[in-house]
């Protein structure tokens, strides 16, 4: 059961990298890009990473009341 759960978790972390470093390299590769200021860039990076930790512990405590 603890296996099963940390490869679980470990794929999660392996997809969300995947599709977070193909949004980035999408958005960075277009012109409108350069013209972002980078406090504006870093905050975002900020802003999508705290959703994402937000939305992974949504995930994780519909998993636990599901299990209980």
């Amino acid at each position: 059961m603890e296996q099963s759960r940390r490869k679980t978790s470990v794929a999660m972390i392996v997809i969300s990298l995947v599709v977070g470093i193909t949004s980035l390299t999408t958005v960075s590769g277009r012109p409108r890009f350069s013209g972002y200021a980078t406090v504006d860039v870093l905050e975002l990076l900020a802003s999508g990473m705290c959703f994402g930790i937000a939305l992974v512990g949504i995930v994780q405590a519909l998993r636990g009341m599901r299990g209980a």
